[in-house]
């Protein structure tokens, strides 16, 4: 049996519940996984994966109902913006506005500030809304990498968690356990030996 220990990524990439989903969007893709373990004061407490961030995005609106008032900015003209579309000169997000024209915010308003609800969004929600918390998929460091692949079988998972209690201590993905049949680490051998009362002693 080959336990999981001896396969697993002790090296894990995770995140905690407070970590804000800006925060763990841009370390799934710098770091070029799917997914994290969400991990507080040592303790697992659930996972985060790209398709939870995803699901929470597609759901916002993506269109704030106010906004405070930026008077730097001002309002521009009706009439100015007619005229800029014959000089060949209209700002290139006036053209979106009348594509919009039911948001609550006007979208030339919306897209002049970094300060606007879309922008700042993602900051303002953390991992805890979003991740999948108990009961988790693990396993102890002892369990076999045949258990761990029949769990994500039946499952139809890609990844067991290595547990011990609720301490996270590594990863096993499919990959890990294809890589260790491929190395022929699965493979036992058995090795028979005569009893030396059967060995010939003349030979």
């Amino acid at each position: 049996m080959l336990p999981l220990r001896d396969i697993m990524t002790a090296d894990v990439v995770t995140v905690t519940p407070e970590t804000t989903l800006r925060e763990a969007m841009e370390l799934l893709a710098r770091r070029h996984v799917s997914g994290a373990p969400v991990v507080s004061g040592g303790t697992l407490v659930g996972v985060v994966s790209a398709t939870d961030l995803m699901a929470f995005v597609a759901a916002l609106s993506g269109v704030p109902t106010e906004r405070d008032t930026n008077e730097e900015w001002g309002e521009w003209p009706e009439a100015s913006i007619g005229q800029d579309v014959e000089r060949g000169t209209e700002a290139a997000s006036a053209f979106f506005s009348e594509l919009w024209d039911d948001c609550g915010a006007r979208v030339t308003e919306r897209m002049a500030s970094v300060a606007s609800p879309e922008w700042n969004v993602l900051e303002e929600h953390d991992v805890s809304e979003v991740m999948t918390r108990a009961p988790l998929t693990t396993l102890p460091p002892d369990a076999g990498a045949d258990a761990a692949a029949d769990l994500m079988g039946r499952n139809g998972i890609h990844r067991v968690l290595v547990t011990t209690g609720d301490a996270l201590l590594g990863i096993v993905s499919a990959l890990d356990i294809v890589k260790a049949a491929a190395e022929h680490r699965f493979t036992s051998r058995t090795y028979a030996f005569n009893r030396d009362t059967e060995f010939d002693e003349r030979g």
